[in-house]
């Protein structure tokens, strides 16, 4: 299959546990100004574990005035007008890991404990297996232990845990954890049920 079948499924309106809505869509390059208010929404201790410095409107332009769906895939999330989640799928087009997706979630506090991480997390696994990667991996500071959680509870392992291997941006060491899921064996165990 191909990204465009995939995101023909999109926008699309999505139940969360409590019963409200969300609706999901890629982003576009008008989401500029919203999708910084998001990453301002982020408190700032979660930021820390953010590769990119999110709260510079240089490096969300740039996101928006360069999209490129094959390569990076932000997954968006709004309620009532504002972006509350977003999940991505980096590629690798190609190389030695072009077979292998890479998945980040971010949730707004608010709006956590609906079950939109998980959500949001598993429409990119779709989007994954219909655009034929055979594995997905995150990545994880060693604190981010409700995140790891809910990974494995999506069928993700523990591939690796390096020990104060990273740094946020204060220059302060973590954990550096790799989780991984086989989206090939994913598909089979789900067809045994």
């Amino acid at each position: 299959m191909s990204l465009e079948f995939e995101l023909q499924k999109y926008p699309r309106e999505i139940k969360l546990k409590d019963k409200t809505k969300c609706r999901l869509r890629p982003l576009r390059k008008d989401d500029e100004q919203k999708f910084h208010e998001f990453f301002l929404a982020v408190p700032e201790a979660e930021r820390m574990f953010i590769k990119h410095r999110v709260t510079e409107p240089a490096v969300i332009h740039d996101w928006c005035a360069n999209i490129d769906l094959g390569r990076n895939l932000p997954l968006l999330a709004s309620m009532d007008g504002k972006f509350v989640g977003a999940a991505t799928l980096h590629q690798q087009l190609g190389g030695w890991k072009r077979h292998i997706g890479r998945v980040s979630v971010l949730v707004l506090p608010s709006h956590r404990g609906r079950g939109l991480a998980r959500a949001l997390v598993s429409e990119i696994l779709g989007i994954a297996r219909g655009v034929g990667l055979e594995r997905v991996e995150a990545e994880f500071i060693g604190e981010q232990d409700a995140a790891m959680k809910m990974f494995a509870l999506l069928g993700f392992s523990n591939l690796m845990r390096l020990e104060d291997y990273v740094k946020d941006m204060q220059a302060i060491t973590h954990d550096y954890v790799l989780m991984g899921l086989d989206l090939r064996t994913d598909e089979e165990y789900a067809g045994m049920g």
